[in-house]
């Protein structure tokens, strides 16, 4: 089948799944794991060009998750797919922690440019945002010599065993796994939209002040000394959690939580990054506040597994 080119709206030309889908639907039920959490609508995609997405029976969709959150140039870039070509032509593969070639510190060095930590950096190459996440949470632990760590409820930062001890955004994701691989303590998150405490929409000075009221009256004067903490890890827009903005006060007093106590913020923005908010980072929306890390995957290789 050709590539879907210009086309204008979405086409459907049989049931849904059409009888081409149905039988990569039974094959993958035979061969595939079924841990994957696919929904109820049954999508098998064929081939795609921009936001349009044609199965093999020709239906064609218009593609709203940008590939969840991950095709930030649209499907099948003409620019991507020719560097993509070039790129295979030339060299495949190399072990980047053993030996030396220019991609690597020609993308740490335009990244060292916008992502907003104050101060030059350093880039770990990872494959996906679990994988960020999962260095990140060791850097933290290596640096302050601490274990600890505080993320939010409703959070998503990976399923990999000490990424999903910081995960809380549905049950189905942690059921089964019993004891945790990190000790993490879990906190409100800052929705103005429903307050932790009644369920009803609140102000962002509000529901910022009584968050940061509870880590600081409530956590740090029982469970958690600040002392023993590494990292907190936020979202500053919970992707999995209901696309919620943080209020930029609460952001700011968080940093300074971090700055008063030796504590590591670490800013997740695997979903938020790459543009996804109107700046490259979702922290840049926030008046010059600044991460310590910043996580991110999906977007930056658009379709392509890297974090």
């Amino acid at each position: 089948m050709t590539p879907t080119t210009e086309l204008q709206r979405p086409s459907i030309k049989t049931e849904l799944p059409g009888p081409n889908s149905r039988e990569i639907i039974e094959a993958d039920a035979q061969y595939v794991t079924p841990s994957y959490p696919r929904p109820d609508y049954k999508l098998v995609a064929d081939h795609a060009n921009g936001v349009w997405i044609t199965d093999p029976d020709g239906n064609v969709f218009l593609d709203c998750n940008a590939g969840v959150a991950v095709c930030s140039t649209g499907h099948c870039h003409p620019e991507i797919v020719k560097a993509v070509t070039e790129q295979v032509n030339s060299l495949i593969h190399l072990c980047g922690t053993d030996f030396f070639y220019r991609h690597m510190p020609e993308l740490g060095k335009k990244l060292n440019e916008i992502v907003p930590i104050d101060g030059p950096t350093k880039t770990h190459f990872a494959n996906s945002g679990a994988e960020a996440v999962e260095t990140a949470l060791k850097l933290a632990m290596y640096h302050t010599r601490r274990q600890k760590f505080i993320s939010f409820f409703g959070s998503f930062h990976g399923r990999t065993l000490g990424a999903l001890s910081l995960t809380s955004s549905r049950k189905a994701q942690r059921l089964g796994f019993m004891r945790q691989a990190l000790d993490v303590v879990h906190v409100p998150y800052p929705n103005t939209f429903r307050h932790f405490a009644n369920e009803m929409p609140t102000d962002a000075e509000t529901i910022s002040r009584d968050v940061i009221n509870w880590i600081e009256n409530r956590l740090f004067k029982t469970t958690t000394p600040p002392e023993e903490v590494a990292g907190i890890v936020l979202e500053v827009v919970q992707g999995e959690g209901g696309y919620v903005p943080a209020p930029k006060q609460f952001v700011k007093e968080l940093r300074r939580i971090c700055d008063e106590n030796g504590i590591m913020l670490i800013v997740d923005e695997v979903q938020s990054g790459m543009g996804r908010t109107g700046k490259m980072f979702a922290l840049d929306h926030h008046d010059g506040v600044m991460a310590y890390i910043v996580c991110m995957a999906k977007g930056l290789g658009s379709g392509f597994p890297i974090g």
